[in-house]
């Protein structure tokens, strides 16, 4: 089974609806951890009762070390800041033995079982954002996007979860320093300082309003497909991240 855990709050209630729609009508053997983030979304999301969802309060995964830095963050930056305790609240509390974090604005087109065919014995995977050359952002808002993460419930996962969060506590703000933005410009810190930390090679996970201009797109048997600019590279399309779609 696939274990995946999202947040949002009534606000983005609806995009977390599709999200859930897209992954059951492409995946035969998911489970998504919703924490919802605020009492309209957690009561509506329960009333639901939807059947590969797990309902949890954003009250179940708020530590003491998350309460005190509350109130020094915007709703984004906490939510954020939240992304790794929620991941660990679901390892602590669920018996998982893998999680994977996705934004809510993602939608899933193919099953997305395609994307961890490359894991191997690594721990931890990341998505490059593969900016195109007019879009990129890399050096201030880092290599990878935080919206599709992947992390094994092993020792070297543990240790490698735990100090991302240690890191968004301390400091996890939507404005740019030397070597931060956010919770993501962390990110680029993984492969340096653990083993077993690998990249999404795969084109079809992490198509994005900063990549797309790199493909051309199709439509066989039912099936969404893409391909680069020069042909080279046909890829099945997993999964799109609606960023700012309004």
């Amino acid at each position: 089974m696939l274990n995946f855990c999202t947040l949002f709050d009534s606000s983005y209630l609806s995009k977390g609806l599709v999200l859930y729609q897209s992954l059951e009508k492409n995946s035969n053997d998911f489970h998504l951890y919703i924490v919802a983030f605020d009492d309209i979304s957690y009561e509506i999301l329960l009333k639901m009762k939807l059947k590969y969802a797990t309902i949890i309060s954003v009250n179940e995964i708020e530590t003491n070390e998350l309460l005190s830095i509350k109130s020094t963050r915007s709703v984004g930056e906490y939510c954020w800041t939240c992304k790794g305790p929620s991941i660990k609240y679901c390892f602590d509390n669920f018996n998982l033995d893998h999680c994977t974090y996705i934004d809510s604005d993602l939608y899933f087109f193919n099953d997305p079982e395609l994307l961890f065919e490359e894991l191997g014995q690594n721990d931890v995977m990341l998505t490059d954002h593969r900016f195109t050359k007019e879009y990129d952002f890399s050096n201030t808002n880092g290599k990878y996007c935080a919206g599709f993460m992947y992390f094994r419930n092993s020792e070297n996962g543990i240790n490698i979860l735990n100090w991302w969060i240690d890191l968004c506590l301390e400091w996890c703000y939507s404005k740019h320093e030397e070597g931060r933005f956010g919770d993501q410009k962390y990110l680029e810190l993984f492969e340096k300082n653990y083993p077993n930390v690998c990249d999404l090679k795969f084109l079809g996970g992490g198509v994005a309003p900063w990549n797309i201009q790199q493909y051309q797109f199709y439509k066989h048997d039912g099936q969404l497909f893409g391909k680069t600019i020069n042909g080279n590279i046909q890829f099945k399309v997993v999964f799109y991240h609606f960023h700012f779609l309004r």
